[in-house]
C-alpha cells in the first residue's frame, strides 16, 4: 500500500511517499532520484511514529534532498537520460562545441579534438594529447553545471591534475566551483 504525504521539516514542506509493507520489520527512510523521500513502515505502525522518525532524521533528509538540487535539475537530467544517445549526440556536439569556444576565450588554451561520448561514470575527460571528451548528458544539465564541466576539462589542458594551480584556474571562470561540484556529485550518472 502506498500514499502521498506531506510533512513540515525545519520550516519547509516536504512531500514523501508512505509505503506499508507486510515484510517490513522496522521503519526505513530512503531517497530516490525519481520519487524523492520514501518512508517504508510495517503494517501496524502509525503515521505519527513515521512522522516523528522523519523529524528526528530531519538533517539527513534535508541534506539528501538538497543534493538532488530540486525538481528542475532532476527532471531535466532524467528526461535527457531516457532519450537515446544517437538522438541527442548531434545536438550535444553543437552545444558543447559552442560552450568550449565561448569559455576558452577566458583562457586561450590550445586543444586538439572535442568528442561527445555516452559515458556511464564521467561527465568529461582531457587526454595528454589535448583531446576533450564530454558526456552527451551535459546537454540536459542547467548551464551553470555544464559550463563548470567544460571549464574543468579546459583547465586540464594546462594542469593535468587537481593541484592548487588547477583549482585556481577553474576559479577564474567559476568562482563558485565548489557548490557546482557538490550538486554534480549528488546527481546519479546511471540512466
Amino acid at each position: 500500500m502506498e500514499a502521498q504525504k506531506q510533512i513540515k521539516v525545519n520550516g519547509q514542506t516536504i512531500n514523501y511517499t508512505l509505503k506499508t509493507s507486510k515484510k517490513a520489520n522496522r521503519l526505513r527512510l530512503t531517497i530516490s532520484l525519481k520519487e524523492g523521500l520514501i518512508a517504508t513502515k510495517p503494517e501496524r505502525m502509525s503515521q505519527n511514529i513515521v512522522e516523528g522518525f522523519i523529524l528526528k532524521k530531519a538533517n539527513w533528509v534535508i541534506r539528501k534532498l538538497d543534493q538532488l538540487n530540486g525538481d528542475k535539475i532532476k527532471t531535466n537530467f532524467f528526461q535527457g537520460a531516457s532519450k537515446s544517445y544517437k538522438v541527442n549526440k548531434q545536438m550535444a556536439e553543437k552545444f558543447i562545441q559552442e560552450r568550449v569556444l565561448a569559455l576558452n576565450k577566458n583562457y586561450g588554451f590550445t586543444f586538439q579534438r572535442v568528442c561527445v561520448k555516452n559515458q556511464k561514470t564521467r561527465w568529461g575527460s582531457c587526454s595528454k594529447k589535448g583531446n576533450l571528451n564530454f558526456n552527451y548528458k551535459i546537454l540536459f544539465l542547467p548551464q551553470e553545471l555544464s559550463d563548470y564541466i567544460v571549464v574543468h576539462e579546459l583547465c586540464h589542458l594546462k594542469e593535468l591534475n587537481h593541484s592548487k594551480k588547477f583549482w585556481k584556474l577553474v576559479a577564474q571562470s567559476t568562482p563558485d566551483y565548489l557548490k557546482r561540484r557538490k550538486i554534480l556529485k549528488g546527481l546519479s550518472q546511471k540512466s
